[in-house]
């Protein structure tokens, strides 16, 4: 008797551990694609109706405008700013919602909130983003009339320029460029760009990222092709 007792409780517990590892690996799979979980934050509520799944929550029916509403009335009483927002309600269009982005006193991350209304499955979609606030502190004040490009760093002989629309085009994609405190990987090419108060060397590569080093810093910029086409960098 004592015996089946003791393999009546050895089969609970058994259960209860593999219940317990089931529901662990199926919470982790509902979440796995997310980068902010609104349930697990305090000041993010939830419209009631969603339900995740994986990378977005869902919810039966056109409800695209009520969330959007919602979120615009509600995140502001827990301390969030919206800093840019845009709906689409074209009545012609199979695919109508919104975007919305949010920043918090004290919280170094962007929180973005995108919905939209998929008729042809009657359902609505929302996804939570969780992104990092970037800064681009400006470098250059003051526009020069000419600089001088080196295509290579070792190589003291440089191109100059003298069209403002070009100087004013290559100032404004530095200065844009955000603020970079993080590991400055190796690149193929370096070059320099003499601004006569500033000389800023460029670290690029391909179609990988680009690097801006002064005094001031570093900076990282993607690789956009206008940049390339003012500067003649190749």
């Amino acid at each position: 008797m004592k015996k089946t007792n003791w393999l009546i409780y050895g089969t609970i517990i058994i259960l209860i551990i593999v219940g317990w590892f089931t529901y662990q690996r199926v919470t982790d799979d509902t979440y796995e694609g997310m980068s902010i979980i609104p349930e697990q934050e305090k000041d993010i509520p939830l419209f009631e109706g969603l339900r995740p799944t994986e990378h977005e929550y869902v919810m039966e029916g056109n409800h695209w405008n009520d969330i959007y509403n919602y979120y615009l009335m509600e995140l502001p009483r827990y301390g969030w700013e919206v800093e840019y927002k845009q709906n689409s309600s074209d009545k012609n269009s199979d695919v109508k919602g919104f975007m919305s982005q949010w920043r918090k006193e004290g919280i170094e991350w962007e929180l973005s909130i995108y919905g939209s209304y998929f008729k042809m499955n009657n359902q609505t979609e929302v996804i939570f983003d969780k992104t990092p606030i970037y800064n681009s502190t400006t470098w250059i004040d003051d526009v020069p009339k000419s600089i001088c490009i080196q295509q290579n760093s070792s190589n003291e002989s440089c191109a100059e320029i003298n069209d403002k629309a070009q100087i004013e085009g290559i100032v404004s994609f530095i200065n844009d460029a955000i603020d970079w405190e993080e590991e400055v990987l190796p690149r193929e090419k370096t070059s320099v760009i003499d601004f006569g108060e500033i000389e800023i060397m460029v670290m690029y590569e391909s179609d990988k990222e680009i690097y801006f080093q002064s005094e001031k810093g570093i900076k990282l910029m993607k690789p956009d092709p206008d940049f390339f086409k003012l500067t003649n960098l190749k």
